[in-house]
């Protein structure tokens, strides 16, 4: 037996966090009743499980895709205004979506994958995996702002984050973090009296973007998938 949004996630179909938001909204039925316990548990070999009523079904092969996100492009598979997402530059015939989320105006690395399970624990704080940006600021930097970034700065009422700080010039710093907060650098940087003019993601764990240009992409390579599960506590098969 697996959890619902589990299983829906490891198909590809979403995150397990949309996945429960579906649930909640009437639009998931098993073996045609419609649910809305978000502890549901179904057995994937024998349970029929519809989103909208299309049928939801494991994948039995798993896809990992390293893309350098551009500028004004959204981090979802679909818009209602027709805004550009990351499948109008990674097209492919299988069912992705995206591991986290960039801001609209925020470019660099993102993985795209139809593996639920890799997805969740790359995005868990508990896992604590790099995400390093390149950020540009509007002023210089000082230690005080430094000393503050690192030690730790609230972003909202009872959140508090950190992130190891490194100093390229007077207005660009790398920062690296392991929360997901939303716009967690560019509210950090508010945090300290400052502001980003330009934010750009180079690595997630030891994955780096190398020579890829904005709109580019390429598939992970067998070393890399299996040093990416070997990361999360995954099993190589």
């Amino acid at each position: 037996m697996i959890r619902l949004n589990k299983f829906m996630a490891n198909a590809g179909l979403c995150s397990r966090r949309k996945a429960d938001e579906w649930i909640q909204e009437g639009r998931v039925r098993v073996n045609g009743e419609i649910v809305t316990n978000l502890g549901t548990k179904i057995d994937p070999e024998n349970d029929r499980v519809e989103v909208d009523g299309k049928p939801v079904v494991l994948s039995r092969k798993e896809f990992f895709i390293l893309f350098h996100k551009p500028q004004n492009c959204l981090t979802t598979v679909s818009d209602p205004f027709h805004r550009k997402t990351v499948l109008d530059y990674v097209r492919v015939p299988y069912r992705i979506y995206p591991v986290g989320r960039l801001d609209y105006d925020t470019e660099g690395l993102l993985l795209l994958t139809n593996s639920g399970e890799l997805a969740y624990r790359l995005t868990h704080p508990k896992f604590e995996i790099d995400k390093v940006y390149r950020v540009t600021l509007k002023k210089a930097i000082t230690p005080e702002m430094m000393h503050s970034l690192e030690k730790g700065v609230e972003i909202a009422p009872g959140s508090v984050v950190s992130g190891k700080v490194e100093i390229r010039s007077s207005h660009i710093i790398e920062m690296t973090i392991h929360q997901g907060e939303k716009r967690q650098v560019k509210r950090m940087l508010q945090a300290v009296d400052n502001s980003v003019t330009a934010l750009k993601r180079i690595r997630l764990g030891f994955l780096e973007l190398g020579s890829l240009q904005p709109g580019e992409w390429r598939f992970l390579n067998v070393e890399e998938i299996s040093q990416l599960k070997k990361t999360v506590g995954l099993p190589w098969k």
